[in-house]
């Protein structure tokens, strides 16, 4: 078993077997925040810190009849004791966790973290029935909000999703492009419906552009950088040159929004078509914008 799940159970022990799911989300961040490396991530959601590595392992702990998923609540209902497995330091502050706010309700959790954490609240739907004006400024104010007009590029490879959303969140990026030709992933978060409900959860459009992107089999036996090259003399000389209105497009859609982002997989921009694309782009009639890679 995952070492994180693992901590989803003892916390869960600790909290006497049974707890709502946005009180646990706010406990699990409380804990989090302790670790030196924390075991999950998390998003500014629509009800405050929010992770969906931790919700999608909960609901695989559920089909391992691990835990009930009573549609409001989890409910633990594993006879195996988990506490004793957690590391020295995880036992300490999970013990710090639920002694310290074990005994708060839903609300006072939330604003809790609100009022601690304010980034986390930007996207909240409940945020001004919970916090003072004062407080819901200080929510306001972390809000990225930028003018100019830049194409960025991000790979997600060696992030977590919850990472991932908020490189988008923090260079405050309108509408996330999808440039993979075809959008499947075996890293969790990263298929397309998966990405989708991510980007809407937190105000990210996303829409995806399979016509710019390269075909599965020409990517196979990459090795070296002299491999990508390779294949991306091919991509320049048969996608990029032919597909000059998908790029119009895309070129009138960063001048609508301002600041879009391509995606793909690769951590290292130079074994990416992302590059290649983003390139092309700028050097179109009418770009006088920024290219960053994130």
């Amino acid at each position: 078993m995952y070492y994180r799940r693992k901590i989803l159970l003892a916390l869960l022990e600790q909290l006497g077997g049974k707890l709502d799911k946005i009180s646990l989300q706010k406990l699990l961040f409380l804990f989090t925040c302790q670790q030196e490396s924390a075991s999950f991530h998390f998003v500014p959601y629509k009800l405050g810190c929010y992770s969906f590595q931790a919700n999608a392992d909960l609901k695989t702990l559920s089909t391992y009849k691990q835990v009930s998923d009573n549609e409001c609540f989890w409910e633990i209902i594993d006879d195996k004791y988990y506490f004793p497995d957690l590391k020295k330091i995880d036992k300490a502050a999970l013990k710090n966790t639920v002694s310290r706010y074990g005994n708060l309700d839903r609300d006072k959790l939330i604003k809790l973290t609100y009022t601690n954490y304010p980034y986390y609240a930007i996207n909240s739907t409940i945020a001004d029935k919970l916090l003072s004006e004062d407080e819901l400024n200080k929510v306001k104010i972390q809000r990225p909000c930028k003018a100019e007009t830049v194409l960025f590029t991000i790979g997600y490879e060696g992030i977590s999703l919850e990472q991932y959303i908020n490189k988008l969140i923090l260079n405050d990026v309108k509408v996330l492009c999808d440039v993979r030709k075809n959008p499947v992933s075996m890293k969790f978060g990263f298929s397309k419906n998966q990405l989708i409900k991510a980007c809407h959860g937190v105000g990210i459009e996303y829409i995806h552009i399979p016509e710019v992107g390269i075909e599965n089999d020409k990517r196979r036996e990459l090795k070296t950088q002299a491999d990508y090259d390779h294949l991306f003399m091919y991509y320049k000389e048969h996608i990029l040159s032919t597909e000059t209105a998908k790029q119009q497009e895309i070129l009138e859609l960063l001048i609508h929004k301002k600041r879009i982002a391509f995606t793909c997989f690769e951590a290292n921009i130079c074994q990416c078509h992302r590059k290649h694309l983003a390139e092309s782009i700028a050097h179109m009639h009418g770009f006088k914008y920024e290219v960053v890679h994130i």
